[in-house]
């Protein structure tokens, strides 16, 4: 028997696959994301403030910077080597640019 549905709250964030944030890829644009390493799935999701971008791979040796650049461009609909890392390199707040 299926467990209850939950309602989504008020201020529910909407998660973006592949492509769902292909109006925002828009050269020369600026992306402000926050990381979430080490987390259960792969998933961006946006909402108010900076986009939230949650990896699975841990926060060691670039692992996990590399694996947010790879899903904010595939949530963009842009190939990986179009974003250049401006800033937060080792933080959570990053700063990407599409080229």
């Amino acid at each position: 028997m299926p467990g209850p549905c939950r309602p989504a709250a008020p201020d529910a964030r909407k998660a973006a696959g592949k492509g769902a944030l292909a109006a925002r890829a828009i050269p020369g644009a600026t992306f402000e994301v926050t990381a979430r390493p080490g987390g259960r799935r792969d998933a961006v999701t946006e909402g108010e403030g900076p986009l939230r971008v949650e990896t699975t791979e841990p926060a060691e040796g670039g692992r996990a910077t590399a694996a947010v650049a790879r899903q904010l461009a595939r949530a963009l609909g842009v190939a990986p080597l179009r974003l250049t890392l401006l800033r937060g390199r080792a933080a959570r707040t990053k700063v990407f640019r599409l080229d």
